[in-house]
């Protein structure tokens, strides 16, 4: 059943880590319209936004539940890949770590032909987004939407952690944002009192009384509309009622890494040779789901005596919470972790490591049967490449989405190092006396059996970026190279993945796109 065409100045697919931002730039001038349209229902769970439970949302109604093709490095196993699917995307989600990345990756986009997205150009937009509770610097702003907070959990595994990679040679870092990513420490996180601080928190919930914005949950975008080379509006469903949203400016795809390509290529825009076998018909030829890149990750898993998460949910906690906003209920899982370097001389580092005060094990999935903690390495640097195609032309299918995980001899070397570094601070004393025995862990440190623990335990660290890349399939104000109306604004146009959580990174390119909108960037 049709239902009748709606107009806006701006209409924006996907009500995520960006969508909610640019929304909330876009409709501070009040004679813009903007329509901001979310597959997924409101995020009026009580699990989005007590950071612990983050888990209890995977595979439940705000998750995409997407599994990765057979991957051939990793035993053909295929990776579960959760994605947030209500208000704020998967900032509603995630495990709330601000860190930005490395000022070599921006100044790396800048040099491979993304002008204006250099380190020095991009700092501004992080800072104007950041409302930092340590105060501000160079580096970091107050007053901004997105309050970063530190932890308020500090589980002592966390410190026996650090204390524990202070043992192995490692310095202890205050500040991963600021002049050096080296280091361990606790990670700063999108918190305000102890709880998740998400974009819907931050930018969507303060707009919502404005009247030139509207925005429709459960709504399932089909297909982007075209008049010729010109976007011109989004075809969208909610039940079994179709409708038509017509932008008299821009379409901006906000949908993600995974979401965008997926839209274009049913709209046909994408390589032919991925479209043909569909019946869909090629409006423009681009290369749309390719180069995807993100942060393969595996942990180690120990027992030991000492509380853990695994007792979190309990009403003496409960109570921390509520009265105090403190508490083992604010932990983010990752509380503490670091960033190394695998080999003398390189540019940046090229491992992220998180230590979790609980069991994380089977991708997140594996129940908490026993005090424990886990630590293990990232590689943040990967050289690997996958892509994103379609799996049928129909809208509410899954795509087919393939991460090629540590495909390159390079990115195996990395993670063969990086196990054995997690070996190493697991074995110093400060750690050590706290363990009780291995959970899961390698059988032995022989390269042959610590490359079969990879292959068995590698997964992704929801960090999917580049499969609609600046300079590929946009341009450095993320129009759509050959289209007219059409913009890109999500992870997805991150020429390569930083080093480091993407979310930071994400909030920061759709503050910069609501300048380049609004056309007050040179």
């Amino acid at each position: 059943m049709a239902q009748p065409d709606r107009t806006f100045d701006y209409v924006i697919v996907g009500a995520g880590s960006a969508g909610c931002v640019l929304a909330a730039r876009l409709t501070e001038d009040p004679g813009v319209s903007v329509a901001l349209v979310e597959a997924g229902p409101p995020d009026t769970a009580q699990e989005i936004h007590i950071p612990v439970a983050l888990a209890s949302l995977f595979k439940s109604r705000w998750d995409w539940d997407y599994d990765s093709e057979p991957e051939p490095a990793l035993d053909g196993r295929r990776n579960y890949v959760p994605r947030g699917r209500t208000l704020g995307g998967s900032s509603s989600m995630n495990v709330m770590i601000y860190t930005r990345g490395n000022r070599v990756d921006y100044d790396d986009w800048a040099a491979g032909g993304a002008e204006g997205w250099s380190y020095d150009e991009v700092l501004p937009y992080f800072r104007r987004a950041e409302d930092n509770q340590r105060g501000a610097d160079h580096y970091h702003g107050v007053g901004g939407p997105l309050t970063v907070s530190d932890g308020r959990s500090l589980n002592p595994l966390g410190e026996a952690f650090l204390e524990a990679a202070e043992q192995a040679g490692h310095r202890r870092n205050a500040d991963f944002n600021g002049d050096s990513q080296l280091g361990v420490g606790r990670f700063q996180l999108t918190q305000r009192n102890g709880l998740r601080w998400s974009t819907a928190d931050a930018y969507l919930r303060p707009s919502l009384d404005r009247p030139n914005l509207t925005v429709i949950t459960e709504a399932l975008a089909h297909r982007v509309l075209f008049e010729g080379d010109r976007a011109v509006g989004v075809e969208i469903s909610q039940g079994s009622a179709l409708q038509k949203l017509r932008a008299d400016r821009e379409v901006v795809l906000s949908a993600g890494t995974y979401g965008t390509p997926h839209l274009l290529l049913r709209s046909g825009v994408g390589p032919a040779p991925a479209l043909t076998p569909f019946q869909i018909a090629v409006l423009h030829e681009l290369p749309v789901g390719q180069q995807l890149q993100d942060h393969p990750f595996l942990t180690l898993n120990y027992l030991t005596d000492e509380e853990s998460l695994m007792t979190a949910l309990s009403p003496a906690n409960l109570a921390l919470l509520q009265n105090e906003h403190r508490g083992p209920l604010t932990s983010n899982i990752g509380e503490a972790g670091g960033f190394m370097m695998t080999q003398p001389g390189l540019a940046a580092p090229d491992l992220q490591f998180y230590q979790s005060p609980a069991l994380f094990y089977q991708e997140a999935l594996g129940p908490l049967i026993a005090h424990g903690f886990a630590i293990g390495p990232c590689v943040i640097k990967p050289t690997s490449r996958g892509s994103l195609t379609l799996r049928t032309a129909a809208p509410d299918t899954a795509p087919r989405i393939q991460h090629n995980f540590l495909t390159t001899e390079e990115d195996q070397q990395t993670m063969l190092a990086g196990v054995r570094i997690a070996l190493d601070i697991a074995g110093r004393p400060a750690l050590k006396s706290v363990t009780t025995g291995p959970f899961t862990v390698p059988e032995s440190s022989s390269d042959a059996d610590l490359l079969a623990y990879i292959r068995r335990t590698t997964q992704t660290l929801y960090h999917p970026t580049s499969t609609c890349a600046i300079g590929s399939v946009v341009d450095s104000k993320l129009r759509v190279l050959g289209l007219q109306g059409l913009r890109v604004v999500d992870a997805s146009v991150m020429p390569s993945v930083p080093r480091g959580n993407t979310n930071a990174a994400t909030i920061m390119i759709a503050e910069k796109a609501a300048d380049l909108i609004r056309e007050k960037a040179n």
